[in-house]
């Protein structure tokens, strides 16, 4: 594929035929059996979690859900969760530490649901638990970009262990839109902003914050949902060969060490 730019790249994870994870649980897993609610609220389908055979190995998998119509979009909030799926987020990956299970998530959301009811019930603290949590978790964690992966909506289920992107998702601290608001004051510059946030899967691999590049078909991910989920397949294989064999003691502070040396600063010495 071309190289593309990066709202090239937006436009493209937007494409109303790009599989989400509905499309791709029963590509890649077996026997997998969904499991609902936080014990504390109620249930958010913006967030799926269960329990699935992955290559004859019992894996938890959480994963925001992008709909693939008006319906399943009004259903899961278009993919913005509430703190009770976070929750539920957090839940499920506790069980799988419980049990020993390798934890698989799932990235693809515009960002975390912003509305009253949401802040009422603690969006942010939810977001801040999961970061915390999740960074001490002793089972692997591995988290793949299917598509966008906007703000702390998406960082809740990103501290892990190995962060893969499929080769046209984005991942960013906040949405181009927003940015352009905040910047210019103009939503309408996002087009811009998307080529400064540096939020491709190239970009955030020479940052160091990608890990793993996993191809797409010739078009997207659209184009052909077998062999996506065929490659989204060979790199777990590989990524859950190389972290289960690994010691708590070390994936924790391999773990630790991935998130400390992200980002660069220079100090001034007065």
């Amino acid at each position: 594929m071309e190289q593309l730019t990066p709202w090239e790249r937006i436009e493209l994870i937007r494409h109303k035929g790009r599989p989400t994870i509905n499309d791709y649980i029963p590509l890649i897993f077996d026997e997998f059996y969904e499991l609902h609610g936080d014990r504390c609220f109620g249930d958010d389908a913006a967030i799926l979690g269960g329990i699935g055979r992955f290559n004859g190995l019992s894996v938890t998998v959480i994963a925001e859900v992008k709909g693939r119509d008006l319906e399943e979009n009004k259903k899961t909030n278009f993919s913005c969760p509430h703190p009770e799926g976070y929750r539920k987020a957090l839940r499920l990956a506790k069980q799988a530490e419980k049990f020993g299970r390798p934890v698989i998530c799932f990235i693809d959301t515009p960002g975390a649901f912003c509305g009253v009811a949401a802040e009422e019930r603690g969006q942010g603290e939810a977001i801040a638990r999961n970061l915390k949590e999740f960074a001490t978790l002793k089972v692997p964690v591995i988290s793949i970009v299917l598509g966008e992966g906007g703000s702390g909506g998406a960082l809740a289920l990103g501290v892990c262990d190995e962060l893969a992107m499929l080769q046209n998702a984005v991942y960013c601290v906040i949405s181009p839109r927003g940015c352009a608001s905040i910047l210019w004051k103009d939503a309408s510059k996002e087009k811009e902003a998307a080529e400064k946030l540096r939020i491709t899967a190239e970009d955030l691999s020479k940052l160091g914050v990608c890990d793993y590049i996993i191809p797409e078909p010739a078009g997207g991910a659209h184009m052909n949902h077998e062999v996506m989920a065929g490659n989204i397949s060979d790199y777990l294989i590989a990524a859950l060969k190389n972290l289960t064999q690994k010691s708590i003691a070390n994936l924790l502070e391999a773990r630790y060490n991935k998130f400390r040396k992200i980002g660069a600063f220079e100090e001034e010495v007065f």
